[in-house]
């Protein structure tokens, strides 16, 4: 038997987790519900609870301030969120799992099933100081890049770059404005430089950012057409990575 807490701003959120988990999974006993992060984090401290409902954004303390303060961790994480699927990637490439708002009666019951699973082998918690991290990056302001220009350095946002494209020792930067910049580093630089931030490797050549994906075609690799037309292929090499991003 788990024992758990649920910690949610929302009061109704709380109220309605609790209902389901009694009702959907028996092996799992609700010990605490919290409407604040502090008086969660104190009920961790007291309590030692198995696992814990948790919700990202909260007044005065987020997900990720309250687990830097449970050192070492020895418990498991469900976050819920009501982020969208891109900001969530992070949560599946580090193999921790979420529910999305409203929690979906199966998706719970999975979600508590394969942490109870990941549990067995203390799989989970190896994994929540790595979420922390790339969480806080991915869902912190997008930062600016620095892209030369004849005149001196032109400041993007990261969420304006549609994709990155290789070639030789440059790499070609492709905006949604259709601008198209020339930085003198490799793609593997680049992507360094774009980690966490939904850019996704598909192509020896591409690096394509998951926001400006419209569809995936199936193939032998395949291809992605991009939201502005354009397409992309997909190399088999990185086909399994990309599927695995946007499969849910």
């Amino acid at each position: 038997m788990l024992r758990a807490i649920i910690i949610d701003d929302e009061r109704s959120c709380v109220e309605t987790l609790a209902i389901e988990i009694r009702a959907y999974c028996p092996d799992v006993t609700v010990v605490g519900q919290y409407t604040s992060a502090p008086d969660g984090l104190k009920a961790i401290q007291s309590l030692q609870p198995d696992l814990v409902f948790l919700d990202i954004e909260m007044p005065f303390m987020n997900a990720f301030e309250l687990l830097e303060q449970c050192h070492p961790i020895s418990f498991d994480v469900i976050f819920v969120t009501a982020y969208d699927q891109y900001a969530v990637r992070a949560f599946d490439v580090n193999a921790v799992d979420y529910l999305l708002k409203p929690v979906q009666k199966l998706k719970l019951i999975d979600a508590v099933n394969k942490t109870a699973q990941k549990r067995e082998h203390g799989l989970t918690r190896t994994h929540l100081e790595a979420i922390v991290s790339t969480i806080r990056n991915a869902t912190s302001p997008l930062p600016n890049i620095a892209l030369p220009t004849i005149d001196g350095y032109e400041f993007v946002k990261v969420d304006q770059i549609m994709y990155a494209e290789a070639e030789s020792n440059y790499t070609h930067i492709h905006l949604v404005t259709r601008k198209k910049h020339i930085l003198s580093r490799t793609l593997k630089e680049v992507e360094a430089m774009l980690t966490g931030h939904h850019f996704v490797r598909i192509h020896q050549s591409f690096l394509v950012n998951l926001t400006h994906v419209s569809k995936y075609m199936k193939g032998a690799g395949g291809y992605v057409i991009l939201t502005d037309g354009s397409t992309l292929n997909v190399s088999r090499t990185y086909k399994s990575r990309l599927l695995q991003l946007i499969r849910r």
